[in-house]
């Protein structure tokens, strides 16, 4: 008696006399892929490849074939949306710029808060609870009307262009989202600490952050550091001058917190270079920054 002819599992009118080294069943040639001993199906090499370790930097980002820096295009998207949202609405400037503590007048007026309160004046700002300034005021920018104007969104996201794609590369989408918020947010909270009677908008203590991190990158790799030091000249010339039309304090406070993550995620012993203490160290950082702002409302509202 003639034995019945087998098949492929997938394809199960197609003749087929291979069995998959890994599970044994018969596979047609278009099923079967080229393994070390034999051929496996399509599933057995999906599988296998799950369980391979996945590739890391050194800064601990998952090492993508994407070279798309989709974060970076999308901060950028972000912060132009922003930007023509104050042109249809200029009163959104006031409402979420970094504003450490005002008192709004009944003329709806903003007044810099400095510790004296009158009738039918209420304090608005940080001071007063609206911590989210602290993160929506880094993605605005200067008005049309302003003497800086629509060139200061310009530079910061010509710079975030730059800069955004090498240090999205090397720490992967999610550490370098986090990087850049985390800068914002640093710089917005030392406005707060030294200017708390100042309103301030603008990407540019996210983008000092990423200077920074591109800095202790390089150093990282071992690159040739005398172009990286000259680009970060300019860089400061450019704080400097920035200066005359934004806050430096929240340059500096970008600056100071994007090195120290940044840092973190390339000189911590390598046990320490993992997501979840990774995570946890971006908590403290956060932790902290909350007690720095909650110390400074109790010292301003007495």
């Amino acid at each position: 008696m003639e034995a019945a002819a087998t098949t492929c599992y997938r394809h199960p009118s197609t003749e087929a006399y291979v069995r998959c080294t890994r599970c044994d069943r018969y596979i047609c040639p278009d099923c079967m892929r080229e393994a070390s001993v034999g051929h496996q199906c399509v599933e057995c090499v999906k599988e296998g490849q799950r369980s391979l370790r996945q590739p890391r930097t050194v800064f601990g980002g998952a090492m993508s074939r994407a070279t798309a820096p989709v974060v970076t295009y999308a901060l950028i998207a972000l912060n132009v949306l922003a930007y023509l949202g104050e042109v249809v609405r200029p009163e959104i400037v006031d409402r979420f710029a970094v504003l450490g503590a005002a008192l709004t007048g009944p003329d709806g007026e903003q007044y810099y808060y400095r510790g004296d309160t009158f009738p039918g004046y209420e304090l608005t700002g940080i001071a007063d609870g609206e911590w989210y300034r602290l993160v929506t005021g880094a993605f605005l920018h200067l008005p049309p009307d302003a003497s800086f104007g629509v060139m200061h969104l310009l530079f910061n996201m010509f710079a975030l262009w730059n800069i955004g794609r090498a240090v999205e590369g090397q720490l992967g989408r999610t550490r370098y989202l986090a990087l850049y918020l985390l800068s914002a947010v640093g710089g917005s909270v030392l406005v707060y600490l030294l200017a708390p009677d100042t309103s301030t908008v603008g990407a540019s203590g996210a983008v000092f952050g990423l200077a920074a991190a591109y800095w202790v990158i390089h150093r990282r790799l071992g690159h040739d550091m005398a172009a990286v030091n000259r680009f970060m000249a300019g860089f400061l010339i450019w704080m400097v001058l920035s200066a005359l039309f934004t806050s430096w304090q929240g340059h500096l406070g970008g600056l100071l917190t994007g090195a120290l993550v940044t840092y973190g995620l390339a000189y911590a012993p390598a046990k320490l270079r993992t997501g979840p203490f990774q995570l946890a160290g971006g908590l403290v950082l956060l932790g902290l920054f909350a007690v720095a702002v909650v110390v400074r409302t109790s010292a301003l509202t007495g």
